[in-house]
C-alpha cells in the first residue's frame, strides 16, 4: 500500500485566498520532525515484542526529534481479573520496546488499556490505576504541556466520564491555551479522537467535543492539529481550521491476522498497521504521512 500524507498547508489567511501549493512550499520553514506512534498493546506472547522493535528500527530511521506516544501502550491492564504479574509483565516488554530508542524524548498520554483497575487493596495497592501508567511512561502527571522550537504542545488524558476531560483537566487546558503567546502554533494529542470520521463507524470518540471546539475556536490563531490513536483506524478531519488526525495503530488489529472484514493481513476494517511521521513547519502548517507497515 502506497503511505498516505495529508498535507495541512492552512494558515490564518487560508480562508481568505488561495496561495498556489509551490509558493506555499517556498516560504515554509520546517521546524520539527515528529514521530506520532499508537496503540503498541505490547504483550509478551507470539514474538510480538521482536516484531514491534522490528517496526520501531523503520520509525527511527526516519530521524524524528522526538517521539508523541498516543497511548494503550501495553495490550491490557483494564479488563477484570487481570493479575499484578501479567500487568508487571507487559510493562516490562513495555521497557524493552521503550529501550530501543533510549536516546530520544517520548512524549506519552495514557490509553484506556494502560491502568490497572481489579486491584486487591486499592488504596494501599500502588500499581492501581493512572499514577502508576504516569510513572511507567515517564510522564509528568496525566495531562500537561511543553514547548519545542516554536511549536506548543499539549498532552490530554480522556479517561473521565466516558471519554471526557473532567471539570478540573478542562479548566487546566482553558488555563494553558490562555496563557500560551498569540499566534503559536499548538498540537494537541489525546488518545482518543476529539472530533473523527471514524466515530460513525465504531465510536469512541470525545464525549466533550463540542466543548473543546469551543475553546479551540476560541483560540484559532494557536490550535492548529489534533492528534489521537484508539480507533486502530486512519482518518483525517478538518474543521473550524484545525486538523483532527487519528493515525491508525502500530498493532493494527492487536496484532493478529485480521478481521473477517479487513482488507489484508493484520488489517483492522481497511486500515493497516503503521506510523505517521509529522512535519511541522514555522508558519504553523503541517504534514502528516501515514507509512503502512504491510
Amino acid at each position: 500500500m502506497n503511505r498516505r500524507k495529508f498535507l495541512a498547508k492552512t494558515t490564518l489567511a487560508s480562508a481568505a485566498v488561495a496561495i498556489p501549493d509551490n509558493v506555499l512550499a517556498s516560504n515554509k520553514k520546517p521546524t520539527l520532525k515528529i514521530a506520532h506512534i499508537t496503540d503498541v498493546h505490547i504483550r509478551p506472547e507470539e514474538e510480538i515484542p521482536k516484531r514491534a522493535i522490528d517496526w520501531l528500527t523503520k520509525v527511527k530511521a526516519h530521524q524524528p526529534d522526538f517521539y508523541l506516544n498516543g497511548g494503550d501502550s501495553i495490550h491490557d491492564a483494564s479488563y477484570d481479573d487481570v493479575s499484578k504479574n501479567r500487568v508487571l509483565e507487559q510493562w516490562e516488554v513495555w521497557d524493552l520496546f521503550r529501550n530501543q530508542i533510549s536516546e530520544s524524548k517520548v512524549y506519552s498520554c495514557i490509553g484506556n488499556h494502560d491502568p490497572w483497575w481489579d486491584v486487591p487493596d486499592k488504596e494501599k495497592n500502588p500499581m492501581y490505576g493512572k499514577p502508576y501508567v504516569v510513572k511507567r511512561l515517564g510522564m509528568p502527571s496525566p495531562y500537561y504541556s511543553f514547548n519545542e522550537k516554536n511549536w506548543h504542545f499539549i498532552i490530554l488524558d480522556g479517561n473521565h466520564e466516558g471519554i471526557s476531560l473532567g471539570e478540573e483537566q478542562m479548566q487546566w487546558l482553558i488555563n494553558d491555551l490562555e496563557n500560551i503567546p498569540l499566534n503559536t502554533p499548538t498540537l494537541i494529542m489525546s488518545h482518543f479522537p476529539i472530533t473523527s470520521i471514524t466515530n460513525a463507524l465504531v465510536g469512541g470518540q470525545h464525549k466533550d467535543h463540542k466543548e473543546l471546539k469551543k475553546h479551540f475556536y476560541k483560540h484559532r490563531d494557536k490550535v492548529r492539529v489534533c492528534l489521537s490513536g484508539h480507533q486502530h483506524l486512519l482518518d483525517r478531519t478538518w474543521y473550524n481550521d484545525v486538523h483532527y488526525f487519528c493515525n491508525g495503530s502500530l498493532s493494527g488489529f492487536w496484532w493478529g491476522e485480521g478481521d473477517e472484514e479487513s482488507a489484508g493481513k493484520q488489517y483492522y476494517l481497511e486500515t493497516p498497521p503503521g506510523y505517521a511521521i509529522l512535519q511541522l513547519y514555522e508558519d504553523g502548517s503541517v504534514e502528516n504521512e501515514y507509512f503502512p507497515l504491510v
